[in-house]
Parts: structure tokens; sequence; C-alpha cells
């Protein structure tokens, strides 16, 4: 799929937004000498699960960082409770962390669709494989989180082979996960990994690569 270059300056009021001149060009300042770009568009909604992958490289969150930094987007990430606490407390919110409670009852997806219902405004970053080392399946939790929440699910998808991190068409989830399935995988047809033995097995499927992880066949 070819996509446009995105207009960094067509963003929707809708959008939860954050930053000023100095966090957009840090932003830049990280995307440009890495050579990266952005295309396709964010639709103009309050609440989205916004999905990342393929997740084979510590750099890939980097990319993320100077992506929303450069957009001027605020996007959360679960973080575990415990490190909010005493001085980094300030740091871990203004770097995007929604405070989980990995033991608390109900666990983590029944925390982000309180979030949900809690924030007028809120896109949570998910990262399906859950691991850079070659998964043999992606987690589910992020569909759970869109479908109990009632809120549309975004691919963003890494380019490494042409240096683009790619903004897909929104997916609503219909609450039949296997039935949605084509079409979120369909999402990352865009998909190069910066690291393909670490690539994660729907993705290699999907790609026609081989799957290097445990579990391959020899």
């Amino acid at each position: 799929m070819e996509l446009p270059a995105m207009d960094h300056d067509s963003l929707g009021g809708a959008i939860p937004r954050r930053g000023n001149r100095f966090t957009r060009g840090l932003g830049r300042l990280i995307l440009g000498p890495l050579g990266w770009r952005m295309v396709g568009a964010i639709p103009d909604r309050a609440k989205m699960v916004v999905i990342g992958a393929p997740h084979t490289s510590n750099l890939d969150a980097l990319v993320a960082l100077g992506t929303a930094l450069s957009l001027q987007v605020r996007i959360k990430v679960m973080v575990k409770a415990s490190v909010f606490r005493g001085p980094f407390d300030r740091l871990f919110r203004w770097l995007g962390g929604l405070p989980i409670e990995r033991a608390a009852a109900g666990g983590m997806v029944d925390q982000c669709i309180h979030a949900f219902g809690a924030h007028n405004q809120l896109l949570l970053g998910i990262a399906p494989e859950g691991t850079r080392s070659a998964p043999a399946q992606w987690k589910r939790g992020y569909y759970h989180v869109a479908s109990g929440a009632g809120v549309p699910i975004l691919p963003v998808v890494l380019d490494y082979e042409r240096r683009r991190v790619c903004f897909m068409p929104l997916i609503e989830p219909s609450g039949d996960y296997e039935k949605d399935w084509p079409a979120i995988i369909g999402s990352f047809d865009t998909a190069f990994p910066r690291h393909p033995e670490r690539l994660s097995a729907p993705l290699c499927e999907h790609l026609g690569w081989p799957y290097r992880g445990r579990g391959a066949p020899p």
C-alpha cells in the first residue's frame, strides 16, 4: 500500500496533544539523523488503542518516541505502578506512563478499560508481540481492551527497509477476535523489521518469511 506523506499540521482537535516547539524539534532531531519519515494519517479520534509492530529492537522505542514528540501527540503506555513512587513519578508520567497494578484483581485489561472510561482523551500504545525475541503468537490484551472500552484500533507499522512509520486505517473491533484477525494482520503488509530473525510467527506467516524462533521447524 502506497501511503501519502504525513501532514504534521493537519491533526484534528480530538486527538490528545502535548508539547511545544522544543519537544517537536527534539522529535525531529531524533528521527532526522535516523532517516525516518511518517506516512499515512491519524484519524481525528479522542480514544484509540495504538498497536505497533514489528518489535525486534530497542531502537523501535526511540523511533516511537521521536514520532510522538514530532507530532506533538500524547500517547500513554502501560508501566508498572511501583516505578511512579518517589522522584521518578513526574518523569514517568511526562513520558506517558500509565500506572498499572499487575497484581490487581481483574488484571491489566480491566485497568486499561477503566482508564479509557476515566479519560476524555486517551491513546494507549501497546506492542502486541510483547517481546523482541520472535514470539510464537501475539498477545490478545490489546484487542480485549479495545473491544471492552468500545474504542478503535490504530495499527502503526515500522518499515526499516524504507525508514517509514506507517499509520494505517482504523479497525473497529467487532468483539470477535478471529473474525477481525485478518484485517488486523493485514494492516502490516508494509512491515519490515530491523532484525528479521526476531520477527514474530504471525508476521512471518503473513509476510511469507521463515520463522526462526522457538518452535520453528528444523
